[in-house]
């Protein structure tokens, strides 16, 4: 039980008071009202429910709800000029003075549209609500905090979670809310967490336990502390937090940090864990970073919704040309809304249907393809916008490279040693390890440039064991690496170290004897150049054994023993600080030690920078190697007493409290000394270099955007053959700090003339964007490609919107990581890949791959494939209305300007929705070439990025032909009718009927069975509405000869001259590619 005077007499933080009854009824009407409030901060009091209201903790992915369903969707759909042309159309129906036919004329396609709109966006809804009950009925194990059963335990869903609430975590589960650990089953309070759906990234990160909570060990003890826990206001980062524990009864203070919380939508990789929920619902660390990006709406879209624009304009110049010549007498306003309402179908009302259908196959064919297997189309509104890339960016780790890291080289005391003589380093290690005497003379591989550069009188001293040992020893101290073991590896490696056998049967080629850890256990890291730094130094006798918060061992195998130390702190690495740091003490010698690594830039000012440092770094990035300087300092016990107590101080304080962190740690960096330069290797993507070149010969300028330092980058775009092809010229843009400097260089790059390749490092290019915007622009335009090194997400974000203001092509941004996520989003078409760091890019992409080497098929095959048949689709749905506005013109003129309709009721419904509908969705199957052929001649997709196939030039001939074949149809039925006025019906109707499957057919590249059996189905119809429908068709003449011979001659006349234009088009074109074939 809690003392009675514990609270008086350690009022360290205060409980919160109850919120006075106003505020209560205020808070309650505005929550019924859906009024958000703006996230506060809390204190929770352990074992009880704040009184204050916080959101329900429920997942909701849906659109809409009952209510605001219907009024969105048609928000959303009438929002665009085409719908709500029609719908104005469809209403002025209601008025009688203008009203042409029957409502259904109208009505019927409209309401077919909507009706299709609303019945997708009511099955994605509902999938989404299904999928999120399914999350939110999940059932968690809860601690009852009151009554009888207080601390009894009960099955609650997701959704019934509150702020407050103690949860018992199992392995595998997700966790539903933002919690504070409280216990772990481990000894240690360390638990694992996978965070892949949070962040991105695959590798397990560790969360530690309270102190002071994790030593309880019954529910009922946990409940009875006097404790008090203060967090932050709700916050979108995921990588801090700022929380603080008091306990009333010992006075106990502690500052909560990242690591002692488990975020929603993480899942438990231990086996048990408690928590206190401290965030529930919107204001989750995950919730808050679901930011919606921006609504990518296609050029494609655009352009046809322009030409919907130019048709408008037609409909009503047309109308007025009408009047013109009815003459403005009488009630002519009527008759031009009347007119208008005629041409009407010269702005087809189907087209987006027929678009948002073909979209969706598109999709579909995407995800079927065996090729790329596991590509998903997830924006399925612009695979348009993959036939007119005319810029590729992409990120280079795990992208154009394998983010498989391969340990290559190491740079000793100016000595580099690669693969091929790291037997010798083992051996020297071991000896010192064993204290025996050298046997093997050493044969680095130097870098004779610098050797020779250095001073005659300067010799280098030879390396030495201890040099090795001290390297090797940073390298496998300082690190996140954790070694985690199935359960029967760890008892026997457990029973082994208890037997003092550190061996195993197993043996291998290694010095020493014994197999090397990491075939026994697998390495859980933040990063994979961290794993292959400790693989490296296990297979050099120095494993890393066991890991937990507090203790790190390393197993020296040449000497048969267990190493321990003791972890006095860490210092993770940031983007910022771009290091990390480790604090460890030998538990046997009690030397206490500082090991730090990172980047050159970093830690060369902070080594001495010795004259050969700079030179073996270059040499290294040139091999294209991604390098780390290690060095360590070492501490006195008076030293490191006196950093303990102003670090403490500075992680307690309540103002400046990272800033004064960050100066406490800088204090450790004097006096360093240098280790080693390790070089990690890349490996390239499968076919990265291959893709690379298709895609340039298709016409798409490639820019890759890397962390990277220049060097490497440098070495991976010639690796690449992104740069340095053919003779190509390379600028180097120096680094600029002012406005004169980028004045400079922008200059220097304008001289050398267009088509070089530009290599520029991030600092520099926001610098050229800052005070120089359009003179960089125009100057990397002309560039063949670009390089930018040390990038960091925002940075290639403002590319990004760089060439969308000043390129008139679409932008495809490519990358694999959470870090490209915010390039992925701002580009017209943004692919992300599956890759080690995660899931973030992929589900953040319009599209989702799993290697780099898709993009040639995807863009060449599927890309062109979607544009060209859309492009196709479009233009065909645009003259079906054309065509038929025409034969209403010449009508309208002929019998004396009236505002009658050619067709009425039924067939003007079934015109559009019914005859003709099977023929328009076949097109999506259409093939101009074969994708073997698209990949073989990627001259081919220059075409389609120039717009050529959608263009206002191609427009304006489909509206030349249509006016053509409707006024060959009307005029020809005049000519040839015979006394009735529904034989004009009769014969115009037919003729366009048969035109208008025999166009669909003309502009077919390559038959499909389907594409057959699309024209033979609405034939049929065709037939069976004639027979059917006698008000429109007079049977006796539709037997007769004089029928047939008459709308024969009609659709000949119509279509007879397109195939011959065909057919020459053809040969010419056959002509010129023999030409081409046979030119040298």
């Amino acid at each position: 039980m809690r003392p009675s005077g514990a609270m008086d007499s350690t009022p360290l933080l205060p409980k919160p008071p109850r919120p006075a009854l106003f505020t209560r009824l205020k808070n309650g009407i505005l929550s019924c009202f859906g009024r958000n409030k703006k996230p506060i901060h809390r204190i929770i009091t352990l074992g009880e429910i704040p009184a204050d209201k916080f959101p329900p903790n429920k997942i909701r992915n849906q659109k809409y709800n009952i209510i605001t369903f219907l009024p969105i969707v048609l928000y959303q759909q009438f929002k665009f000029f085409l719908n709500l042309y029609f719908l104005l159309m469809a209403l002025s129906q209601f008025i009688p003075e203008i009203r042409i036919g029957y409502l259904y004329t109208y009505w019927g396609p409209l309401a077919f549209v909507l009706s299709v709109t609303l019945f997708r966006e009511a099955i994605d809804d509902i999938g989404r609500y299904r999928r999120d009950r399914l999350i939110n009925s999940e059932l968690y194990e809860r601690i009852i905090l009151q009554g009888d059963r207080k601390g009894c335990k009960e099955k609650v869903e997701a959704s019934s979670l509150r702020v407050g609430d103690i949860l018992v975590l199992k392995r595998n589960q997700r966790i539903p809310a933002d919690l504070l650990l409280l216990h772990a089953n481990d000894s240690t309070g360390s638990i694992f967490v996978a965070t892949d759906q949070l962040d991105g990234e695959t590798d397990w990160k560790v969360r530690i336990a309270v102190v002071s909570s994790h030593k309880i060990f019954t529910d009922a003890d946990l409940l009875n502390m006097n404790v008090t826990v203060f967090a932050e206001q709700p916050q979108s980062d995921i990588h801090s937090f700022i929380g603080n524990w008091t306990n009333h009864d010992t006075g106990h203070f502690m500052e909560l940090e990242l690591q002692h919380t488990l975020w929603s939508g993480c899942v438990l990789e231990s086996s048990h864990a408690i928590g206190m929920i401290i965030y529930t619902g919107a204001e989750t660390r995950s919730v808050m970073n679901n930011s919606k990006p921006r609504s990518k709406v296609g050029q494609f879209d655009l352009k046809v919704n322009d030409m919907m624009k130019v048709l408008f304009v037609v409909v009503v110049l047309l109308s007025v040309l009408m009047i013109s010549l009815k003459g403005f007498s009488g009630p002519w306003f009527r008759y031009l809304c009347r007119f208008i309402l005629l041409f009407s179908y010269i702005i087809p009302i189907s087209l987006r249907v027929n678009l948002e259908v073909g979209k969706s196959f598109y999709a579909w064919c995407i995800k079927r393809d065996k090729k790329i297997d596991g590509t998903y189309m997830r924006s399925t509104t612009i695979p348009e916008e993959m036939g007119r890339v005319s810029y590729l960016l992409a990120d280079k780790t795990g992208t154009v490279t394998k983010n498989e890291m391969s340990f290559k080289k190491i740079t000793l005391a100016d000595t580099c040693y690669e693969e091929n003589n790291f037997h010798e380093v083992e051996t020297l290690l071991t000896q010192y390890i064993t204290k025996e005497g050298p046997s093997l003379p050493m044969t680095p591989v130097e870098n004779f440039n610098i050797v020779n550069s250095l001073s005659s009188s300067f010799r280098i001293p030879p390396v030495t064991g201890r040099q090795i040992w001290e390297a090797v020893l940073g390298m496998a101290l300082c690190h996140n690496v954790t070694p985690v073991y199935d359960k029967d590896q760890y008892e026997a490696a457990g029973s082994s170290l208890a037997d003092g056998d550190t061996t195993s049967s197993m043996m291998s080629m290694s010095k020493g004897g014994s197999v090397p850890q990491q075939q026994l256990c697998d390495y859980q890291a933040a990063s994979p150049d961290e794993v292959a730094l400790v693989k490296w130094t296990d297979y050099m006798g120095v494993s890393l054994y066991q890991r937990d918060l507090s203790t790190i061992s390393l197993k020296l195998r040449a000497a048969n023993e267990i190493v321990n130390y003791n972890i006095l702190h860490m210092f993770p690495f940031t983007s910022e600080t771009k290091c990390m740091g480790i604090i460890v003490q030998d538990i046997d010698t009690c030397e206490i030690t500082f090991f730090l690594k990172g980047a050159d830039i970093v830690l060369c000012p902070l080594v001495g920078n010795p004259s050969w440092l700079q030179s073996q770094i270059s040499y290294l990035a040139n091999e294209g190697l991604r390098t780390l300087v290690f060095a360590k300092k070492r501490l006195t016990l008076e030293e490191y007493k006196s950093f303990e107590d102003e670090y403490k101080a500075a992680r307690q304080s309540t103002h400046n409290r990272m800033e004064r962190i960050e100066e406490c740690i800088a204090s450790l960096h004097t006096d360093l000394q240098l280790l080693s330069i390790t070089g990690v290797e890349d490996r390239l993507a499968d076919d990265a270099a291959l893709t690379i070149d298709i895609l340039r010969r298709a016409g798409i300028k490639i820019w890759m955007l890397t962390g990277d330092k220049l060097e490497t980058a440098l070495c991976i775009a010639k690796s690449l053959h992104l740069i340095n092809v053919g003779g190509q010229g390379i600028f180097e843009f120096a680094q600029c700090f002012n406005r004169i400097d980028t004045h400079a260089e922008i200059n220097r790059l304008n001289a050398e003339g267009s088509g070089v390749a530009l290599i520029i490092e991030g600092d520099s290019l926001e610098y050229c964007l800052k005070f120089h915007d359009e003179a960089i622009s125009k100057a990397v335009l002309g560039c063949s490609s670009v390089v930018v090194a040390r990038c960091s997400p925002t940075q290639k974000a403002s590319v990004v919107r760089l060439l969308q203001q000043n390129s008139k092509g679409s932008v495809c941004a490519v990358g694999d990581g959470g870090n490209d996520v915010p390039m992925i989003q701002e580009s017209d078409i943004g692919i992300g890949l599956e890759g080690k760091e995660g899931r973030a890019a992929a589900l953040a992409g319009d599209v989702s791959a799993k290697e780099f080497r898709c993009l040639s098929r995807l863009l060449l095959v599927h890309g062109r494939r979607s544009r060209l048949r859309s492009s196709t689709l479009s233009f065909f749905v645009i003259h079906r209305g054309l065509i038929i506005s025409t034969m209403q013109a010449i009508f309208s003129t002929v019998f004396y300007l009236s505002s009658v309709s050619l067709y009425q009721g039924l067939l003007m419904v079934g015109y559009g929705s019914i005859f003709t509908m099977f023929p328009v969705f076949s097109l999506v199957l259409d093939k101009d070439i074969s994708s073997k052929e698209a990949l073989e001649k990627p001259i081919l997709y220059r075409v389609l990025v120039k717009q050529r196939m959608f263009s206002y030039k191609m427009f304006f001939i489909w509206v030349g032909l249509s006016i053509f074949q409707g006024g060959v149809i009307m005029y020809g039925a005049l000519i040839m009718f015979e006394d009735e006025f529904i034989h004009i019906v009769a014969i115009s109707f037919s003729a366009l009927i048969l035109t208008e499957l025999l166009v669909a057919a003309l502009i077919i590249h390559t038959w499909h069975y389907l594409i057959i059996l699309a024209e033979v189905i609405s034939l049929i119809i065709y037939v069976c509405a004639v027979l059917i429908f006698h008000e429109y068709f007079d049977l006796e003449f539709i037997i007769t000869f004089s029928f047939f011979w008459k709308v024969a001659v009609i659709t000949l006349v119509s279509c007879l001259p397109l195939y011959l234009l065909k057919y020459i088009f053809y040969k010419i074109s056959q002509r010129r590619s023999r030409k081409a074939a046979n030119f040298p």
